[in-house]
């Protein structure tokens, strides 16, 4: 066998969490600070079915069935089509949730969220932590609504593996040495029993699980909502989503804020590759931070930090560490534990922690950051968040880059992400995924859409600010926001600058000045 048959970029889309990645450490829960409420009428306004096809009417005007749940909150589901190409092929259900206006009985209309993942449930972001979701200000104006896109959480979801399977899946260490052919074929043939149970376990609705079918599913949630207009706030890939949105329906196109962009055009190997680079000048500022603190475990430059972090993940790659529960720490579950504390600066201190503790043999903190990064707790996964990402990115991403492109990707990697690469390589899973690719990479104008926001942050590791820039060039009416600082996203997160300009935005209508840069 040959060890050095080119190796894809294995974790090429598996670091674009949502907005819970970025900012909830440890603990795993939000809690939204909702106020009382008393019992409020739950119907909705009548519906826009303006220039909907005929065939299609039926869940245009469908008439939605509200009730109250968590005591604040209205919650219905929205049926869909499973193919918006052939409604005959059958239904799909959508969870939808409402916290109804804070500060008004006439809100602006309906302000739809996406967390991002994807897979991230949108449910549970506004049920769990609204108010970290959305800023005060808009909640006391709009009607803030959070879904589950098909194939997510409470809408009809992709389903895979139980809990043993899935820790099996997610934290075994392969038994082939690192990069040789065996190892390739020893996670390749996990990707496809995984790809393989995902498909008998999800009623055939794989196929159908792809960033366009849920952009047309958000345009069916605004209308039964009665919103002419759609407004949307969506972090990470809900960028995706929203840019999506905007290319199928620019005429519908209200208030649209993107925070935290995905950059459209580029391929899954450019992702991964950016994605990379990302993380590595992220793990560097934390390095060169930790530098300062008597607490940190590393000592010298910060390239002499880099390189002795790097000796570590070569060690727990030779030899695992033990936890408590059985499970063995190697080097790609630390690379998981270090990616979950990059989100945000506020984990920092828990990756010191976890780092210094490594060192000493213990993994206990490293799995808790992990963990929380899969949505593990007490040895359950809280929802199909890593059934669904898999889904949709097999589904949206052609994998079609050549071996010369792949082995330019792997040298541009190592060269630039020296301490990551390492770990940020395999097979790719969607090579065995059960259904061919149907998205097609390429620039999103939404020509004849209204300002659209884009919000980037200078050295966000998961979404590197480049492809804030990108999106906000293409689209014609493209607005960008520049956050400077670190971390995942750039709005509702202390900065009054961003805050202020999304603000006005939403509430009035009024961009902001393109090129904003808030310090």
């Amino acid at each position: 066998m040959n060890p050095t048959r080119p190796r894809r970029l294995r974790r090429a889309f598996a670091v674009v969490a949502g907005l819970v990645a970025a900012s909830v450490v440890l603990s795993g829960c939000l809690s939204g600070m909702i106020p009382d409420a008393s019992p409020r009428p739950t119907s909705s306004k009548a519906a826009d079915t303006d220039g909907v096809a005929e065939n299609l009417l039926p869940y245009y005007e469908q008439t939605l069935d509200w009730s109250v749940c968590n005591e604040t909150f209205d919650c219905t589901t929205v049926t869909a089509p499973l193919d918006w190409t052939d409604p005959s092929k059958g239904d799909i259900e959508l969870s939808v949730i409402r916290s109804r206006a804070e500060g008004t009985t006439e809100p602006i209309g309906s302000l739809l969220t996406n967390p991002g993942g994807p897979g991230a449930s949108g449910v549970a972001l506004i049920r769990d932590s609204v108010s970290f979701a959305v800023s005060d200000p808009v909640r006391q104006q709009f009607d803030v609504i959070g879904f589950d896109p098909r194939g997510v959480g409470e809408s009809t979801s992709v389903t895979c593996y139980d809990a043993g399977d899935m820790d099996a899946y997610l934290y075994d260490i392969p038994e082939n040495p690192r990069g040789t052919d065996a190892w390739t074929d020893e996670l390749l043939e996990r990707h496809q029993d995984f790809g393989a149970a995902c498909d008998e376990n999800s009623d055939g609705i794989l196929p159908y699980i792809t960033t366009e079918n849920a952009a047309r599913d958000i345009d069916l949630i605004r209308a039964v909502l009665g919103d002419t207009q759609l407004n949307y706030l969506g972090y990470s890939y809900g960028t995706f989503l929203g840019a999506t949105y905007a290319k199928l329906f620019p005429d519908k196109v209200g208030r649209l804020v993107l925070d935290g962009a995905i950059d459209p055009s580029i391929s899954g190997l450019d992702v991964g590759i950016t994605q990379g680079v990302g993380f590595e000048s992220a793990l560097r500022a934390y390095m060169a931070d930790c530098l300062t603190d008597d607490e940190c475990p590393f000592r010298g430059t910060v390239d002499e930090a880099m390189a002795d972090l790097g000796a570590l993940l070569a060690s727990v790659d030779r030899d695992p560490i033990p936890n408590a529960d059985g499970r063995m720490l190697g080097a790609d579950s630390l690379m998981t534990a270090i990616v979950a504390a990059l989100y945000s600066q506020d984990s920092w201190d828990y990756l010191t922690m976890a780092l210094t503790d490594v060192l000493q043999g213990n993994a206990d903190v490293a799995f808790q950051l992990a963990d929380f990064y899969n949505n593990r707790q007490d040895g359950a996964y809280l929802d199909n968040q890593t059934e669904a990402f898999r889904a949709y990115n097999c589904m949206d991403y052609p994998v079609d880059a050549t071996e010369q492109e792949e082995a330019d990707a792997t040298a541009l990697l190592e060269a630039e992400a020296p301490t990551v690469a390492p770990y940020w390589q395999g097979p790719d899973p969607c090579e065995v995924w059960p259904y061919p690719p149907t998205g097609v990479r390429e620039p999103i104008t939404a020509q004849g859409a209204a300002p659209i926001v884009v919000v980037g942050t200078t050295n966000d590791p998961a979404t590197p600010y480049e492809w804030s820039v990108s999106l906000a060039d293409q689209l014609s009416s493209g607005v960008l926001v520049t956050r400077v600082g670190e971390g995942h996203t750039g709005y509702n997160k202390g900065n009054s600058c961003v805050d202020s300009a999304i603000e006005t935005y939403l509430l009035d209508g009024t961009p902001p000045e393109d090129g904003l840069r808030c310090e």
